[in-house]
C-alpha cells in the first residue's frame, strides 16, 4: 500500500508546484521518491515516513535558496522610490475629496495625494514626499 501512498505524494506535489511554482512542494518529490524506494525493499512504514520528512526539510533548506538564485525573477529597479523624502513644488492644486493634484519633483511632474484626507494644498505649496502609492506621490507640508 505504502508505495501507492509514496506515488500519490509524487503526483500531488507536481501538480500542486505546477500551479502555484512557489517552490516549496517541489521538495516533497525527492523524499517521496527516496521513501518509494524503501517500500518497493519492505523496509518498516515508520522509517519511511522519517526519511521522507527529513529528506524534504533537508531539500527544502538547502537546495531552495540555490534554485530561487536560479530560477528567481529579478527585480527591475525603477528608482522612482528615490524622490521619497524630497522637496515637491505643487503645480496643480492639491484636493483628495476631488481626486486631483500635481507635483514637480526632480523635474518630473507626478500626480499627487495629501497624506491627510481634508487638508488641501495650493499651487506653489513646497511638500515633502512620504510615500508612493501606485503612480500618485503621497504629500505632506
Amino acid at each position: 500500500m505504502m508505495p501507492y501512498i509514496w506515488l500519490a505524494v509524487i503526483v500531488g506535489a507536481l501538480i500542486l508546484e505546477a500551479l502555484t511554482f512557489t517552490l516549496v512542494s517541489i521538495w516533497f518529490i525527492p523524499g517521496a521518491l527516496i521513501s518509494l524506494i524503501l517500500a518497493l525493499c519492505a523496509v518498516p512504514e515508520w522509517i519511511q515516513i522519517v526519511v521522507f520528512i527529513l529528506s524534504a526539510i533537508i531539500f527544502l533548506i538547502f537546495c531552495k535558496p540555490i534554485a530561487k538564485n536560479f530560477l528567481g525573477v529579478k527585480r527591475v529597479a525603477t528608482n522612482a522610490d528615490a524622490v521619497i523624502g524630497e522637496k515637491a513644488v505643487v503645480t496643480e492644486d492639491i484636493n483628495n475629496i476631488e481626486a486631483r493634484g500635481q507635483v514637480k519633483v526632480k523635474g518630473q511632474v507626478w500626480s499627487a495625494r495629501s497624506f491627510d484626507e481634508n487638508v488641501t494644498f495650493a499651487t506653489g505649496d513646497v511638500l515633502t514626499v512620504i510615500a508612493i502609492e501606485g503612480v500618485k506621490l503621497i504629500c505632506k507640508k
